[in-house]
């Protein structure tokens, strides 16, 4: 057995000794009582998420746009004292024995380094057509805008279609296919590991090194440090290390009462996550359509898109921002689609979203999240000149 699964394993056990200590005659019912106090934590966390997304503009889409268009770079800087905050959060949970690092939605042993890409520059290039990610999109469906409605569905049909339909066995029998097995691990924190530190002690030198530098960049800037961009940056920050929590810690039975068998409730990938969008999109679909089969039940992912929703509705509301909106033009309806389209496939294709591979993936410091943020990147900014070369061709 290699060491790095050794050390994975001693951390499963001792989180699962908490969780036995905690509750050492677990029944049905407990598990149901501790099933609906998950999903509500994720709901409260991903409502927090929304209702700060709405009052503070955050988007990664809008920030790559500042920055590249405008030179401005506040709404980027957000975003970097988010990531560096879930990196501070998850490392503590890693540390603290509440989250073991190789049972998370990120941790895997290949570089799939094209899908990253290739599906990073689909959703990239699909977020500025469909006027924001998936996570704007949710905060704008709860603002009243029903052209983000309209981009919600159409995403969750493609995502879900990319996940077990016929985009998906494109996917696999393509792009999937090209990967390599670092030695060392595909996180920052799994290469430390390999060099002989715990996983707890790999975790937090990896968030002193990475997320220390992207908060010193963010608040170095005095022109950034507003009351609105802190809260941006803290309260997402915040609720990303919190889901981390809620699923890898409260989620965490060590023992289920029918199959005795180690779990992580309610999430749909069977382990530990954070905060996603696209496929949960598509299983939000799915739980709707099927809602009479009691297969179909609850999820995280799927509390996680309902709460960002509700947040932003309720934020929206309070401050006076909700508003109803629809689509300006056959031509404003039609790049929506297409883009909704491309964040559905690359979102999937890429394990994730702005926030789902850039806020909760980048928080574990994984290799495959790096490569997906550039793939992101890289298609918004192909995205911002094919529009420019629009106008001027209009001009």
């Amino acid at each position: 057995m290699a060491r790095g699964d050794r050390i994975g394993q001693g951390h499963a056990r001792r989180a699962g000794d908490r969780r036995c200590l905690q509750s050492p005659t677990m029944q049905e019912s407990d598990l149901a009582t501790l099933s609906q106090k998950v999903l509500a934590a994720a709901f409260a966390l991903s409502a927090l998420f929304g209702a700060v997304a709405q009052r503070t503009h955050f988007c990664t889409m809008g920030a790559l746009s500042d920055a590249y268009n405008l030179r401005d770079f506040n709404r980027l800087r957000q975003w970097g004292l988010a990531v560096g905050i879930a990196a501070f959060g998850y490392a503590a949970l890693v540390a603290w024995g509440g989250l073991d690092p190789a049972r998370t939605l990120y941790a895997t042993d290949r570089v799939l380094w094209l899908s990253a890409l290739v599906g990073g520059a689909m959703f990239g290039f699909g977020m500025v057509l469909a006027s924001g990610c998936g996570s704007k999109t949710l905060v704008r469906v709860g603002a009243g805008s029903l052209k983000a409605l309209v981009v919600m569905v159409v995403m969750g049909v493609a995502a879900y279609a990319t996940l077990r339909g016929v985009t998906a066995v494109a996917r696999v029998a393509t792009v999937d296919r090209i990967s390599f097995v670092p030695a060392g691990g595909t996180s920052l924190s799994g290469q430390l590991q390999s060099l002989g530190l715990s996983a707890g002690s790999a975790a937090l030198s990896a968030a002193l090194v990475v997320g220390t530098a992207l908060m010193v960049w963010a608040l170095a800037a005095r022109d950034f440090r507003t009351r609105d961009n802190l809260l941006a940056g803290t309260g997402v920050g915040l609720a990303v290390a919190g889901m981390w929590w809620a699923s890898g810690w409260l989620g965490h039975v060590a023992e289920h009462p029918l199959t005795l068998e180690d779990v992580y409730i309610t999430t749909n990938s069977g382990r530990a996550e954070a905060m996603t969008f696209t496929a949960p999109m598509g299983y939000l679909l799915d739980w709707l359509m099927f809602f009479s089969d009691k297969n179909k039940v609850l999820t995280f992912g799927v509390v996680s898109v309902l709460g960002t929703v509700a947040g932003a509705a309720a934020m929206a509301l309070a401050s006076g921002r909700f508003q109803w909106e629809g689509f300006a033009s056959t031509e404003d309806l039609a790049n929506h689609l297409v883009g909704a389209v491309l964040m559905g496939v690359g979102g999937v294709t890429a394990m994730g979203c702005t926030v789902g591979q850039g806020l909760s993936g980048l928080s574990t410091l994984s290799f495959n999240s790096m490569l997906a943020v550039a793939g992101i990147a890289a298609g918004a900014i192909a995205a911002f000149r094919y529009q420019i070369w629009r106008l001027e061709r209009a001009g």
